[in-house]
């Protein structure tokens, strides 16, 4: 059910600039209804995973085994609480959007598809159990989240605030991904079950999970990483109000509370989790009390309540366990709602400068109480979730202080990280104050706003349901602490069993809560003293001047380095390349003490033959000064390649070769109409000499390493295999074809992808010089009476007029015209055929591309628009959507991805028909090779031409007969 949970967010998303179009903003309503279909699921799970039950609910799907990379969920009672959140935040704050944006809004598609598609990462992120599936979650979430803070990307802020929190989080994800990998390959295995089950132990998993409390720490905020959160404001209030309050920054949170049963008493958890956590709610608190920007003063608060949540999940006792999960669900409500709160007094007064608001207590009364509701809660006042939660935050570190909780921590260090958090706690309170005053206290230098509007129902009804879930949370602290006791119970029993309450009695908990709410309220009525004071944070600690330095510092060295290294010339990048060879493994090579005795020359003297052809070829191309002689005798080689092939029974490899070759020097042709007919003159100068000396040595090193290679061999090559296994496993005779789009799909579709992104890039730098692209331009032809352009006259080789009458050949035409059909055919029957017998999608494209080329040659652009009158864009795209959808079909008939079916009919009279499925596969790479062929034709041989025509005078062209 989960991956049907996730897979309906991905639906949404793909679906939601459609249902932007056709609803406009109402969109956000239809697309509320998929958070809510996983909030309901998770809720009807609360029998399993939660209370005295304590169960589990696990769903596998194979996918990646050999890596161990499997489809892994688990809700347990932890992630329960966390998707509870995620989706019924989420859906909430969807309902919230439908009001807060502005109707006919230009960016309104784009945000509801990354919003949706961000809910769906976040909840496959709570949910996942394999620790390289959370990883892709979690990098979802960061490639989302800037997305959606770069909504409006007119703003610099907005530009430069989502390039930060991406390069700040994306930093945590790489180093939390290389702590995944150690500790999955140290253990065995991925799977975070089976790492709370048997916890690893030894210095490798120490730096494992150091590196994944680094990824941990920058996603949730903390010092020195705080800075990119206050930053990210700059995104519209709901993206606050989910990712910054209730989402994204809790997947750090979430990351340390489910890994510390097993870790906390790691040797780099505790105190530099509890030092860096209280450090930042500390600073934080500090840092909203001087913001006129009331987001602003919910950011450096958000702050401030990740690095106490940090401290609270990560010292690692029971009673802690239970008051953090509290303390997550608490800060959730209150946060969402206030930023929501703040969302829609930008929206009516059109300011967020506290000191311009006054009287909105009188003219927005619901508005007001649901703040106080929430503020309250966020300062840790009784009755809320929040001092429920807070009151048992301090029980908790009291029993690590009396040593009761067996943690180990020192009494100082204990009583160091209570005072911090009792201070932060105050200036909590203290910032909390200041909000609700800010926004809704009367203010005798403050003017009321001229065009104020009231906030319609549905605008206040998600703050309205999270304030009000605020109160009630607080007298249920039974119901939730059965609901969250199975994640507790995790942990050693400590000093007493913990449970939530609002009334435990006159404890010195109790005492804590009520000094720093006091303290927090002197601390708001003293505030113009307070304000008077003249302090500033020393610049060499600040984060943000440090980062924004050594990004400096960082384009400073690139530019260095680019000026110094990228000279514009290919000869000395590929000089620097080959000699890497020559020094690296050719030194490697010369220092190799076990030569082959045994080798084999060749199998026929006709190999010998073909190869002194090459060798010929190749020392001819160096010495030719003619471009065209030399793009030939290169083609040689190529050939000689082909027939080598062949002679030792490869005819399939052949035939690639062959295309491959063909096409290639169809490309240098078209490319060197444009340039001069010599490289240089004589006599040779020195550079020539010496990069005739390197390749000599290249080549003697190549051939050395493939001598070594070649005899070196000690196991079964794995391709002894192939044989047997094209037939069993693919269904097919030709190992080669088989190979590619059966036993090795995996690396095709990762191929076929880079081609496309390359076929992309290659045909666009082609369109910045030429000015020319793939798409389709019909263009007019030549009347054949005069040099007037006229339209097609649908005649086929129609565009062969529009030739200069020099550039028309009539033998070529009717050549064209005898034989394009057939190439045409040939290419479909190479598909079809490929999994027997020589061909395949590849080579079939190859050959189609040959049969556009001929009509480009024998008529030019305007013909081959007229031959395949569609983009190579959608061409490129056409042919990937085949193979993806070939590639994810077999799931839907409880397959895996890529699997194929052998398919055995024996219609009547058309004998026996062998299918495999993984034809439709290879028909997306035909497909991808055509639109690849085309981008080059059209980008680059019609752009030549077009450039070629402008600058010579144009001449009436001389038709003759028609053939």
């Amino acid at each position: 059910m989960i991956a049907v949970l996730l897979t309906l967010h991905l639906v949404a998303a793909v679906g939601a600039p459609t249902l932007v179009h056709l609803l406009d903003r109402r969109a956000f309503y239809v697309l509320a209804a998929v958070p809510a279909i996983a909030f309901g699921w998770v809720v009807s799970q609360a029998a399993t995973v939660v209370g005295s039950s304590g169960d589990t609910y696990d769903e596998r799907h194979d996918w990646i085994v050999s890596l161990g990379f499997d489809l892994d969920f688990r809700l347990d009672a932890l992630s329960w609480v966390m998707a509870l959140l995620v989706s019924g935040v989420g859906a909430l704050v969807l309902v919230y959007c439908g009001s807060y944006f502005r109707a006919d809004d230009p960016h309104l598609w784009r945000f509801t598809a990354v919003f949706t598609a961000f809910a769906g990462s976040m909840l496959g992120l709570v949910l996942a159990d394999n620790l390289l599936l959370m990883y892709v979650f979690w990098e979802l979430t960061t490639v989302f989240s800037y997305l959606l803070v770069g909504h409006n990307p007119e703003r610099k802020a907005n530009r430069r605030a989502a390039m930060t929190a991406l390069i700040v989080t994306t930093f945590g994800g790489l180093a939390m991904l290389v702590g995944i990998i150690l500790i999955g390959e140290s253990t065995g295995s991925y799977r975070l079950t089976t790492l709370l089950a048997e916890p690893p132990d030894g210095t490798l998993v120490t730096v494992s999970v150091g590196l994944l409390l680094v990824g941990a720490i920058t996603k949730s905020a903390l010092v020195p990483f705080h800075f990119w959160l206050p930053g990210a404001m700059a995104a519209p209030t709901p993206v606050s109000a989910y990712l910054h309050a209730a989402a994204m920054v809790k997947a750090g949170i979430y990351l340390v509370a489910a890994m510390a049963p097993a870790f906390a008493a790691s040797a780099v958890w505790r105190e530099p989790l509890l030092a860096l956590g209280v450090f930042t709610m500390v600073l934080g608190g500090l840092r909203a009390l001087r913001q006129y920007d009331v987001k602003l003063l919910l950011a450096y608060g958000t702050v401030s309540q990740l690095g106490f949540l940090m401290v609270v999940v990560g010292v690692g006792t029971r009673a802690a366990a239970l008051a953090g999960v509290a303390m997550i669900v608490a800060h959730a409500l209150f946060k969402a709602a206030l930023f929501l709160v703040v969302g829609i007094v930008d929206r009516c007064t059109g300011t967020r400068d506290l000191r311009e608001l006054t009287g909105m207590r009188h003219r927005m009364p619901v508005l007001f109480w649901t703040t106080l509701l929430a503020a309250a809660s966020m300062a840790g006042i009784p009755p809320l979730a929040g001092f429920v939660a807070k009151e048992s935050v301090y029980a908790a570190f009291l029993d690590v202080i009396d040593g009761g909780d067996g943690t180990g921590i020192e009494t100082w260090f204990s009583l160091a990280i209570l005072a911090g958090m009792f201070l932060g706690s105050l200036l909590t309170a203290a910032y909390s104050a200041r909000f609700v005053w800010g926004v809704f206290g009367d203010k005798a230098d403050a003017a009321e706003p001229d065009h104020e509007r009231r906030p319609l129902p549905l605008f206040v009804l998600a703050p309205v349901v999270l304030g009000v879930g605020s109160l009630a949370l607080g007298f249920l602290g039974r119901p939730e602490t059965d609901a969250l006791l199975p994640y507790a119970e995790q942990f050693p029993a400590g000093a007493h069993e913990p449970y939530l309450s609002l009334w435990h009695g006159w404890t010195l908990a109790l005492g804590l809560s009520a000094i720093a709410i006091t303290g927090g309220i002197v601390l708001f009525w003293q505030r113009r003293r307070i304000a008077a004071l003249r302090w500033t944070w020393p610049s060499t600690l600040d984060a943000e001047r440090a980062y924004r330095a050594v990004m400096r510092a960082i384009d400073r060295l690139a530019v260095e380095v680019t000026g110094r290294t990228q000279s514009g010339s290919l000869p000395v990048y590929l000089s620097v390349i080959l000699l890497a060879v020559v020094i690296l493994p050719g030194a490697a090579l010369a220092m190799n003490g076990e030569w082959p005795t045994e080798y084999h020359v060749w199998d026929t003297p006709v190999q010998a033959a073909v190869a002194a052809i090459m060798a010929a070829a190749a020392v001819l191309t160096v010495r030719s000064r003619r471009r065209l002689r030399a793009v030939i005798l290169v083609s040689v080689v190529g050939y000689g390649t082909a027939l080598l092939f062949i002679l030792h029974g490869a005819p399939d490899l052949a035939l690639t070769q062959i295309l491959v070759e063909t096409v290639t020097l169809v490309v240098f042709v078209l490319v060197m109409r444009r340039l001069p007919a010599y490289f240089s003159s004589r006599p040779l100068s020195k550079s020539r000499w010496w990069r005739i000396a390197l390749g000599v040595v290249v080549g003697v090193v190549a051939a050395g390493m493939a001598y070594v290679a070649s005899g070196s061999r000690t196991a079964t090559p794995i391709s002894e295999r192939f044989a047997k296994e094209a037939v069993e496993y693919g269904g097919g005779k030709n190992i080669v074809n088989v190979t590619l789009v059966d036993i090795r799909a995996w690396d095709t579709m990762g191929e076929l992808t880079v081609l496309v992104v390359a076929a992309t890039g290659v045909a666009s730098l082609i369109f910045l010089i030429t000015g020319r692209s793939g798409r389709v331009q019909r263009l007019p032809h030549r009347d054949e009476s005069s040099d007037v352009p006229t339209r097609p006259t649908g005649r086929w080789l129609a565009a062969g007029p529009t030739l200069r009458a020099d550039r028309r050949s009539l033998v070529f035409e009717v050549i064209t015209r005898l034989i394009f059909h057939t190439i045409i055919v040939f290419s479909i029957y190479l598909v079809f055929s490929g999994h027997n017998l020589p061909g395949g999608g590849f080579a079939g494209g190859l050959v189609a591309g040959i049969a556009l080329m001929v009509r480009y040659l024998a008529g030019g652009r305007h013909e081959l628009d007229n031959a395949a009158p569609i983009d190579a864009g959608v061409v490129l795209g056409l042919g990937l959507t085949t193979s993806m959808v070939a590639a994810m079909a077999p799931l839907l008939f409880g397959g895996d991805v890529l699997q194929s079916a052998v398919i055995d009919l024996h219609p009547p009279l058309l004998g026996d028909i062998h299918l495999v499925t993984s034809l439709f596969f290879d028909v997306g790479v035909y497909l991808v090779v055509i639109g690849l062929m085309l981008d080059v034709l059209r980008s680059l041989g019609g752009g030549i031409d077009r450039q070629g025509e402008e600058s010579e005078p144009a001449e009436p062209a001389e038709i003759g007969s028609d053939a």
